[in-house]
C-alpha cells in the first residue's frame, strides 16, 4: 500500500520510467515499464530481484551474444484478423516472421546457458512457443526482403511470368518505334520510355504529338513534353494490366489462405510478444542498473534497514555529468531502532537523505536494482507512507499545516509494525511551541504503533523525546564548523545542531542582531546546541582517528602477509639450492671415482714404481687423516681439497687381513683390490682372472690380486666415503664461487711457484674451467720450464702453449684442459 496517490511525482519514479523507456527496443519493453507495480509480495519481488539481475549478469558475460532487435509488436495486426474475411499484408506477415524469428533467437540463447546459473530466465523461456511451422510457411511465400515469392503458387508463377513477356514484348515494340520517331526528328536522341499511370509511354515535344498515334496519357508540369502511348502497344498495356489485376487477386488468394493457417495461433503468438516484452523490459531494468552500479542486495522477509553506502541514483546520474562525486549514505533501522529522528543544518542534506530511502525501497519492491554496497541487508514492507514537500490545497481550502495533519491523522490510524513512515520537516508549518508538542505527541502514537521511519526535524523537543524513548533513535547530518559547509554525512546515534548562528554569521548578518538573538533564546539553548556541535565534532574526530587505525592495521596485515609470502618463497628457494647442492655434489663424487678407477687401470697398465706407489698411499693416507679428524669448522679453507690421486697395490707393503679373506670369490661377490680402497663386483671368471666393474668402469684383473668384502663391511664403507664427498663437495662448492682463471707466480721462488701452480692446476681440474693462464714471465726461462715440466706429467691437461705475443707471449703459459 502507498500513500498518497501521488507519491511517485515527488520523488521522481516518473523520471526513473522515462529513462528506462528510454533503453527499450520496442513498444512491447516500454508497456512493461508502465506496468511497473510496488509490491509487498515477498516471493514476487525476490522473483523480480533475481530475473533482472540474471540479466544483468548475461549483459555483463555475453552482451554481443543476447539476441536483441526485431522485437516487433504484431498484436494490432493479429487482433484484427480474428474477424474472419480479413487477412495479414505483406508487410504484416514479414513483421510477424521477424518477430517470431526473434522469439526463437531468445530462446535458443538462454536455454543454452545452464539452468542452474539462471534459472529464473529458464523459467521465463520454459512454455514459450517458437512456431517453427509457421516461419516455414512464411518462407515459402516471401522472400528476403518480405515480398510474396514468384513461386508462392503455381498460378502466381504462370500470372508472372506472361507479365514478364508481355512487358517484354512492349518494350521491343516501344524502342523500335522510339528510334523511328528518334531518326525522324519527332523525339530527341536521348529520351527513353517511361511509366505513366501504369502504362509505358514516349516523351514526345508537343508539336511533333501527331506525327506519332497514339493516345496521350499525361504532359510535364512545363507543357514542354506530352507522353504518349503508340497505338501498336495499347492492347499489350490492356493485357499487362488484366494481368496485374489477376496477380493482385491471387497475392491476396495466399495472403487470406496464410491468415487463415495462423488465426488458430493467435493466442500463442500473443504469449510470444508477451515474453518479447518481458525480455526487452529486463534489459532495460539490467542496463539502468549498470548505469547507477545497482546490486541485488539480501532481501530478508521481515521489515529492516541496514543499508551501506546507499546513493540516490538520480542525483548519482546528475553529479556523474557534472564530474561530481556523491556521498553515499549508511543508515541502518532494525527491531531496536525502527524510528530515525534525524536533524541539522538546512541545506545539510537531511531531505535528499528521506529521499534516498523513499526511492530505493520503492525501486527495490518494484523489482529493480538498487545501488548499494553488496554487505547491505533490505526487508520489505507492506505500507510505505509519505509527507514530503508542501501539500496545500486551493481547492479544498487546506494550508501547509493542515495538510500535514491531514497526513498525520491516516498515518496514525493506518500504520503497524510492517510500515515504513517517510516525514520531511515534521510539525512544521504552525506556531512552534504548539506544533513541537502535537509533532512529539504524534511521534509517540508512532512508536506505540511499533512503526518504522525516518524523520526529519528541527524541533529540539523532539530530539530529547529520541534520546529518551526506546525504539527511536537521534541522527544527525555532519557539518564542518571550520569552513562552514554541509559535509552530507549522516551520523546515527545523537542529534544534529542546526547551525543557525554560524549559518546567519556567514551571510552577513549584523554581529549585533545576531548576539540580540541569541540573548532572547536564552544561554541554556545556546549551550545545548553548543554541546551538540561539540559532540559531533569529536564524534568525527574519534571516527577518523578509528579509521586511520584501520587503515593502518590494514597495511600492517598487507606488510605481514608479504612478509610471510617472501618467507616462504626464500625457504622454498632454499630447498632448490640444498638439491641442486647435493645432485652437484654426488655427481662430482661420481666424477672422482671414476676418475680414481680411471687412474688405477692406467698405474696396473704402466707397471708404477715402487717408490711413486707408496708416495701417491702416503699422501692419500695423510689426506684421509686430516678429513677424519680435523672439524669441518677449523679446516684451513684457503687450501684446495685434494682430490684423492689413484694408487696401485704396494707390494712391498703387507695386505689388511679381512673378514671375507678366504670367502670363495664366485660371480656377483664384492670385492676389491689388495691394498686399494676402490670396490667392484665379479661379473665373469676364467681360470686366474676375473672380469670386475668398478663402477662404470670394467677391469680384468687376477684372482690372487682380489680380496672379498662383506656386504656390512661394503655398507660401512659407502656411508664413509658418503660422508667424505659430502665435506669435499661444500669446498668444492666454495672453491667455485672464488676461482680465477690466472695466477701470477713472478717473483717467486721456484718450489712455491710449483707448489702454487699444483695447487692452482687442481683447483682447475675439480671447477671444472675449459683453460687458465699461468703468468711466470720471461727471466731466465727455469721457472717456465720447471713449470711445464709439472704440466706434463698431470692427468687431465690437453694441451699448454705460450699466450699470444700481444697478451704476453712466452712470459705466460695458457694450459687447456679436456
Amino acid at each position: 500500500m502507498l500513500y498518497p496517490d501521488h507519491f511517485e511525482q515527488k520523488i521522481a519514479f516518473t523520471t526513473i520510467r522515462q529513462l528506462l523507456k528510454d533503453k527499450c527496443v520496442s513498444t512491447l519493453g516500454e508497456e512493461k515499464v508502465d506496468e511497473i507495480q510496488f509490491s509487498s509480495d515477498y516471493a514476487d519481488v525476490m522473483r523480480l530481484l533475481s530475473q533482472t539481475d540474471e540479466m544483468l549478469r548475461v549483459l555483463t558475460t555475453n552482451a554481443d551474444e543476447l539476441p536483441i532487435g526485431d522485437f516487433y509488436d504484431v498484436r494490432p495486426a493479429l487482433s484484427r484478423i480474428r474477424v474472419e474475411g480479413l487477412f495479414l499484408d505483406e508487410l504484416e506477415v514479414f513483421d510477424l516472421r521477424r518477430a517470431l524469428e526473434a522469439v526463437r533467437l531468445l530462446v535458443a540463447f538462454l536455454t543454452k546457458h545452464e539452468a542452474e546459473v539462471y534459472p529464473h530466465l529458464h523459467e521465463l523461456v520454459s512454455e514459450v512457443e517458437t512456431f517453427p511451422l509457421i516461419v516455414n510457411r512464411i518462407d515459402a511465400i516471401l522472400n528476403k526482403f518480405g515480398k510474396i515469392k514468384d513461386n508462392a503458387s503455381p498460378e502466381l508463377a504462370r500470372i508472372r511470368k506472361d507479365i514478364f513477356q508481355v512487358q517484354s514484348g512492349i518494350s521491343r515494340t516501344l524502342n523500335s518505334i522510339l528510334r523511328q520517331a528518334q531518326a525522324d526528328g519527332y523525339v530527341e536522341k536521348d529520351v527513353a520510355p517511361t511509366m505513366r499511370e501504369g502504362r509505358l509511354v514516349i516523351p514526345v515535344s508537343p508539336a511533333f504529338k501527331r506525327k506519332v498515334n497514339g493516345i496521350v496519357h499525361d504532359e510535364s508540369a512545363t507543357g514542354k513534353t506530352v507522353f504518349i502511348e503508340p497505338q501498336q502497344v495499347v492492347e499489350a498495356n490492356n493485357r499487362v494490366r488484366e494481368l496485374e489485376g489477376e496477380e493482385r487477386r491471387e497475392v491476396m488468394r495466399i495472403l487470406v489462405d496464410f491468415t487463415n493457417f495462423v488465426r488458430p495461433y493467435t493466442e500463442s503468438i500473443f504469449s510470444s510478444q508477451y515474453f518479447l516484452g518481458q525480455i526487452d523490459f529486463l534489459r532495460a531494468k539490467a542496463l539502468f542498473g549498470l548505469d547507477i552500479k545497482a546490486i541485488k542486495p539480501r532481501v530478508d522477509d521481515c521489515c529492516q534497514l541496514e543499508w551501506a553506502k546507499a546513493i540516490h541514483p538520480l542525483l548519482f546520474l546528475s553529479l556523474k555529468k557534472q564530474g561530481k562525486e556523491i556521498v553515499p549514505l549508511d543508515i541502518t533501522l532494525n527491531e531496536k531502532q525502527r524510528i530515525l529522528l534525524i536533524s541539522g543544518p538546512n541545506a545539510g542534506g537531511k531531505s535528499v537523505c528521506l529521499k534516498t530511502v523513499v526511492l530505493l525501497q520503492y525501486m527495490l519492491q518494484c523489482g529493480l536494482l538498487v545501488p548499494l554496497h553488496d554487505s547491505s541487508r533490505a526487508g520489505i514492507y507492506e505500507r510505505l507512507f509519505i509527507d514530503i514537500g508542501d501539500e496545500q490545497s486551493i481547492e479544498n481550502d487546506l494550508s501547509t499545516y493542515s495538510s500535514h495533519l491531514l497526513n498525520m491523522k491516516f498515518f496514525i490510524k493506518n500504520s503497524n509494525p510492517k510500515t515504513l513512515l517517510l516525514i520531511d520537516e515534521f510539525g512544521t508549518g504552525t506556531e512552534p511551541m504548539i506544533g513541537g508538542a502535537i509533532a512529539e505527541a504524534t511521534l509517540e502514537r508512532f512508536n506505540q504503533n511499533l512503526a518504522f521511519g525516518v524523520i526529519t526535524t528541527h524541533y529540539t523537543n523532539l530530539k530529547h523525546y529520541a534520546e529518551d524513548a526506546e525504539g527511536i533513535v537521534n541522527g544527525a547530518m555532519l557539518y564542518d564548523r571550520q569552513h562552514l559547509q554541509p559535509l552530507f554525512q549522516l551520523s546515527i546515534g545523537n542529534p544534529g545542531s542546526s547551525f543557525a548562528v554560524e549559518i546567519a554569521r556567514k551571510i552577513g548578518l549584523p554581529e549585533d542582531l545576531i548576539a540580540e538573538a541569541a540573548e532572547k533564546v536564552g544561554a541554556e539553548h545556546l549551550d545545548y546546541d553548543k554541546h551538540l556541535q561539540d559532540i559531533v565534532r569529536d564524534k568525527r574526530y574519534w571516527e577518523n582517528k578509528r579509521q586511520q587505525i584501520r587503515q593502518k592495521e590494514k597495511r600492517l596485515e598487507e606488510t605481514l602477509a608479504k612478509y610471510e609470502e617472501e618467507m616462504a618463497g626464500i625457504d622454498k628457494q632454499r630447498k632448490e639450492i640444498t638439491n641442486k647442492a647435493k645432485d652437484e655434489a654426488k655427481n662430482l663424487l661420481n666424477e672422482a671415482n671414476a676418475k680414481i678407477e680411471n687412474t688405477i687401470r692406467q698405474i696396473k697398465e704402466a707397471e708404477a714404481e715402487k717408490v711413486r706407489t707408496q708416495a701417491v698411499r702416503k699422501e692419500l693416507d695423510d689426506f684421509k687423516k686430516k678429513i677424519g679428524n680435523e672439524p669441518e669448522t677449523g679446516r684451513d679453507r684457503s687450501r684446495p681439497v685434494q682430490i684423492p690421486k689413484p694408487i696401485h697395490k704396494d707390494r712391498s707393503r703387507p695386505v689388511p687381513t679381512s673378514n671375507a679373506e678366504h670367502e670363495t670369490l664366485k660371480i656377483g661377490s664384492n670385492v676389491r683390490m689388495k691394498g686399494q680402497t676402490a670396490t667392484g663386483t665379479i661379473i665373469e671368471m676364467q681360470d686366474k682372472q676375473a672380469l670386475v666393474a668398478f663402477g662404470n668402469l670394467k677391469s680384468t684383473v687376477k684372482l690372487n690380486q682380489l680380496e672379498a668384502i662383506s656386504n656390512n663391511q661394503l655398507k660401512k664403507e659407502a656411508r664413509k666415503y658418503e660422508s667424505l664427498g659430502s665435506t669435499a663437495t661444500d669446498e668444492v662448492r666454495q672453491r667455485k664461487l672464488t676461482f680465477q682463471s690466472e695466477i701470477d707466480v713472478r717473483g717467486m721462488r721456484g718450489d712455491e711457484a710449483l707448489q702454487a701452480v699444483m695447487y692452482f692446476i687442481d683447483d682447475a681440474v675439480m671447477v671444472g674451467v675449459a683453460s687458465v693462464r699461468i703468468l711466470h714471465g720471461t727471466g731466465t726461462g727455469a721457472l717456465r720450464q720447471m713449470i711445464r715440466q709439472y704440466l706434463g706429467t698431470t692427468h687431465g691437461i690437453r694441451t699448454y702453449r705460450d699466450e699470444h705475443i700481444q697478451f704476453g707471449g712466452a712470459g705466460v703459459t695458457v694450459v687447456e684442459f679436456e
